[in-house]
C-alpha cells in the first residue's frame, strides 16, 4: 500500500512540474491565438442590419469601476455615430466591437467636462484608426467651436510626433482633430442630419444652468432610439422620443445620493455636502425616467449616467426602486460593454455585453 501511494505522489509531483514547465508555452499560444481573432478583425461585418447601440460610458463624474464617463456609439446600417466622450470611453469602443475608425461624426449633449473630457483621445482614435484625410466633425451646443479649437490646440504638437514617427499613410496631417458645427435653434427640437434613413434629431433638455443642453433621437429605417442627455425630469424629453424602441435615460437615485449628503456633513466635508445637494436639481431619477419612457411610449428603458456610483449589483434593486411601478416593460441599468442591437425590419431587442 505504502508502494503504490509513493508511486501516486510521485507522479502527481512529475504532472506537477510538467504542467508548470508547459504552462508558459500554453499562456503563449493562447495569447497568439486571442490576438489573431480578434485585433484589425471588423465585428461589425457579420451583424444584422439595424441600429446597434454601444454604451461606451455608463457614468457620471463620480468613480465607479464599471462605468467610464458617458459615451454611447451608434452603429446605424453601416454608419457610426459617437454621442459624448467622456473619459475612458474610447478606450472601451474597440474591445466592444465599435468601429471607432468608422466614426462619421460626435454629438455632444451640452459643455459639462464629464461629457467631453475624453474627446483628444477619441479624435486621436477616429484619426489614426480611420486613416481620415479629413478631420472629425464634432457638433454641439453653441460654445463647442471653442472646445474643439482647445483640444486641437492642446494635441497639435503630439499629432506632428505620430506623423514623423508612422508616416503620412498612417497618420495624414489634414485628417488630424476635428471640425466643430454649432447647433442652434429656438424650436424645441430640430433635425441635425439626414442622410438616406438616418435621421438625427437634436431637442432640447433642462439642465439649468447649463444652457443649451440636447439630448438625440436617431431613427434608422423602422428602428429608433432616444438619448436623454443629461436633464432634469423634462416633458420635452418624452415628446421627443414618442414611440421609440429603446429610451437610453440618464437617472440620480434622490435618496441615495442624499444619505451621500448626510454622510458628507456628519463627517465634517461641508462642499462635498453642497455638491451633493446641488445636483439633485438638474438630474432625474430612477423613477421619473420610467415616467418618461411609459408616457414616451418607449419598449424599453436603459438608464446611464448612473449617480451615485454602483460598484456592486446588490445596490442595483435600490437604485430602481418604484422605477417598475412606473414603466413596466423591461428596465436596465447599463455599466460599460452593455449592447443593445434592434434588427431592421423586426421588433427584437437584444442585449449583450462586448467587454
Amino acid at each position: 500500500m505504502k508502494k503504490f501511494l509513493t508511486v501516486g505522489i510521485a507522479l502527481i509531483a512529475v504532472l506537477f512540474v510538467g504542467l508548470q514547465i508547459a504552462k508558459p508555452k500554453l499562456v503563449e499560444k493562447g495569447f497568439a491565438k486571442m490576438v489573431s481573432q480578434n485585433l484589425g478583425v471588423d465585428r461589425t461585418v457579420n451583424l444584422e442590419d439595424g441600429l446597434h447601440v454601444y454604451i461606451c460610458g455608463a457614468g457620471s463624474p463620480l468613480p465607479d469601476p464599471k462605468r467610464s464617463g458617458p459615451c454611447i456609439g451608434v452603429l446605424a446600417g453601416n454608419q457610426a455615430f459617437v454621442f459624448d466622450a467622456g473619459s475612458g470611453g474610447s478606450r472601451n469602443l474597440g474591445p466592444m466591437g465599435f468601429p471607432t475608425g468608422r466614426t462619421e461624426q460626435i454629438f455632444l449633449t451640452h459643455l459639462h467636462s464629464d461629457h467631453l473630457d475624453g474627446l483628444g483621445e477619441m479624435l486621436l482614435g477616429t484619426w489614426i484608426n480611420g486613416n481620415r484625410s479629413t478631420p472629425t466633425p464634432v457638433s454641439g451646443p453653441v460654445g463647442t467651436t471653442k472646445v474643439v479649437d482647445g483640444f486641437n490646440a492642446a494635441y497639435r504638437i503630439d499629432s506632428t510626433y505620430r506623423t514623423a514617427h508612422h508616416g503620412t499613410d498612417i497618420a495624414n496631417p489634414s485628417g488630424f482633430g476635428a471640425t466643430a458645427n454649432e447647433i442652434d435653434f429656438t424650436a424645441d427640437s430640430q433635425l441635425v442630419l439626414i442622410d438616406g434613413d438616418i435621421k438625427i434629431t437634436a431637442f432640447k433638455v433642462n439642465h439649468e444652468p447649463v444652457s443649451p443642453a440636447f439630448g438625440y433621437r436617431i431613427d434608422y429605417k423602422d428602428r429608433s432610439i432616444a438619448i436623454s442627455g443629461d436633464t432634469a425630469y423634462d416633458p420635452n424629453v418624452a415628446e421627443a422620443s414618442k414611440g421609440v424602441d429603446v429610451l437610453f435615460h440618464e437617472a440620480l437615485n434622490m435618496d441615495m445620493v442624499k444619505t451621500m449628503q448626510a454622510g458628507a456633513e456628519n463627517n465634517g466635508a461641508k462642499r462635498m455636502a453642497k455638491i451633493m445637494y446641488d445636483i439633485r436639481d438638474y438630474h432625474t431619477s430612477p423613477v421619473d425616467a420610467a415616467k418618461t419612457a411609459e408616457a414616451a411610449g418607449a419598449k424599453a428603458l436603459v438608464l446611464y449616467h448612473i449617480v451615485p456610483m454602483l460598484p456592486n449589483d446588490a445596490l442595483i434593486p435600490m437604485f430602481v426602486k418604484g422605477a417598475a411601478d412606473e414603466f413596466a416593460s423591461k428596465i436596465t441599468v447599463s455599466e460599460d460593454g452593455t449592447i443593445v442591437r434592434l434588427p431592421a425590419g423586426s421588433d427584437s431587442i437584444l442585449y449583450d455585453n462586448g467587454l
